[in-house]
């Protein structure tokens, strides 16, 4: 990969790819699409800025971002996708899933929080799982995040010292870097599995956050098939003359106005 992508070039690609994905969200509600798209990786890889960015404009409520927690220990009981059902989309939805069920076949499978047999059988049944998705009408989407041992050790370093996100360094995170080759393995027996005709792993090189986030969401669009749709024109009607209301005293609504911190600044 070239040198670090000049802010003002990735900018004004990014304001511009986000325009096409307002425009995508637009035939995803207009045709009734379901669209899956899982951000999976290393941690510090760039996933959760990376997914920002791609939801900064669209409609949350057509668009969501699902990132949950650890299992219930009644989750822990379910069917291993079973947790998962409920957040996959209806019909002119979107779904952004921040770590999915492959956590299975990674921090699960390395810090040993499943047995072996589990970790062999969700490399037999994701497959099936997610063929039967596709089969279903679902565009399934999947994306890996890369980052070199050297940047994932320069971002925690630079987490652990930022106290508006140190919140993103966990105990698991720290453990990483000393399991680097059992994730790397891991990875790789993951693809090697689950790297279907119908739902296929795309790679994004995330060293420099930039062009990863340029260069997937340019991929995510095109490997849409959607089209421009016609906008519903909207008038803007006038104001209609006064009826003579005359706003209350505020004390006598008993509502409180906020302090001007603000002023204090200047």
């Amino acid at each position: 990969m070239s040198g670090r992508l000049k802010k003002k070039l990735y900018n004004a690609e990014l304001a511009r790819l986000q325009a096409e994905l307002v425009e995508m969200q637009a035939w995803v509600q207009r045709n009734g699409a379901r669209i899956v798209v899982i951000f999976e990786g290393r941690d510090a890889a760039g996933k959760g800025s990376t997914i920002t960015r791609v939801a900064q404009y669209l409609n949350p409520r057509v668009t969501r971002i699902v990132a949950l927690p650890a299992p219930t220990e009644r989750e822990k009981s379910q069917w291993y996708f079973q947790r998962y059902v409920p957040h996959l989309p209806a019909a002119g939805e979107i779904v952004l899933m921040d770590r999915s069920w492959y956590n299975r076949a990674g921090v699960e499978h390395v810090m040993g929080y499943c047995t072996p047999d589990e970790y062999h059988r969700f490399l037999h049944q994701a497959p099936l799982f997610e063929r039967m998705l596709v089969e279903d009408g679902i565009l399934l989407l999947k994306y890996w995040f890369s980052v070199s041992d050297v940047e994932q050790e320069k971002r925690f370093r630079s987490r652990a010292e930022d106290p508006m996100r140190r919140w993103k360094l966990s105990p698991n995170d720290v453990m990483s870097i000393t399991k680097w080759e059992d994730y790397s393995r891991a990875k790789d027996a993951m693809v090697l599995h689950t790297d279907i005709p119908e739902a296929r792993w795309h790679e994004v090189d995330n060293e420099d956050k930039r062009r990863g986030r340029i260069n997937m969401i340019h991929h995510l669009l095109g490997a849409i098939p959607w089209t421009p749709v016609p906008h519903e024109h909207i008038d803007i009607p006038e104001r209609p003359a006064s009826g003579g209301y005359e706003r209350p005293p505020r004390e006598e609504l008993g509502l409180g106005l906020v302090p001007d911190h603000a002023a204090e600044l200047s």
